[in-house]
């Protein structure tokens, strides 16, 4: 090959394109450069080694059982058992004693009512005496009756108090019969209003409308055994024909009602 057939290669105007270089270089903005590593987190930053933030999170501690509340609930069942067995056993034992005795309620009457005095005085007071035929009966077989002190027994007309008594002590035995007379007396201030209020039911109705309480303390009998002390209660309705002293009443109807309480 001929050597002036080879293509020469000429340089580019090297200094043109420098001042090119550094003229683009001129213009162009300078950006701030980010490092890549943050600030304080080599350990050339700063000499003292802090450890790194953990979040706290709190503990709580669950309080064991009570054994009071165990305790107290393990008592309050026992003692429930105990009256509810013990309630049971009264039962029992009532049945038990309800069915061998047999026991029925007392039976009363007022057979008669006499009145001695009843009069008004000067003062507008009322003084009144009657004297109570009672019948007291006992149907039962096997129980008796004490009858104790401490009774009461009174006579009233609309809420008014007109007369009080008692009854003796004595014992009634198994189906006996008792007839009991007994005085009761009184005395009843500013009756003028009460006296007017007999005579008009008198003479509008043709009775007298009477209560006759009775309360009486008594024991009960079973066989040998005494039972504790309870309290008859004996409430009367009355009809007369009239309340005049040393005259013949006449009993027109009469009913009794009974309960004992303890």
């Amino acid at each position: 090959m001929n050597m002036a057939s080879h293509q020469k290669i000429h340089p580019q105007n090297m200094s043109s394109s420098a001042h090119d270089d550094q003229q683009l270089d001129f213009e162009s903005p300078q950006v701030p450069t980010v490092p890549l590593v943050p600030r304080g987190s080599s350990k050339s930053d700063d000499s003292h080694h802090w450890p790194p933030f953990q979040r706290t999170i709190p503990v709580i501690h669950t309080k064991p059982p009570r054994k009071r509340r165990s305790c107290c609930c393990r008592f309050l069942c026992w003692t429930l058992s105990l009256v509810f067995l013990l309630i049971l056993l009264v039962g029992a034992a009532a049945g038990i004693l309800y069915l061998v005795f047999q026991p029925e309620l007392p039976k009363y009457s007022i057979d008669r009512l006499q009145i001695t005095q009843f009069n008004l005085t000067s003062n507008s007071s009322l003084t009144a005496t009657f004297d109570v035929t009672i019948t007291a009966r006992n149907p039962n077989k096997k129980v008796g009756v004490y009858y104790e002190g401490g009774s009461r027994i009174s006579v009233w007309y609309t809420g008014t108090s007109l007369c009080q008594g008692s009854l003796p002590r004595f014992y009634q035995g198994h189906r006996n019969t008792t007839v009991l007379d007994v005085v009761l007396s009184g005395q009843t201030e500013d009756a003028n209003t009460l006296i007017t209020s007999l005579q008009q039911q008198q003479q509008q109705t043709g009775i007298i409308p009477l209560n006759l309480r009775v309360i009486q303390p008594v024991r009960i009998k079973l066989g040998e055994f005494k039972l504790m002390e309870v309290k008859f209660r004996v409430r009367c309705r009355l009809d007369v024909d009239n309340l005049a002293a040393n005259n013949a009443i006449n009993i027109r109807n009469s009913s009794c009602k009974f309960r004992f309480t303890i």
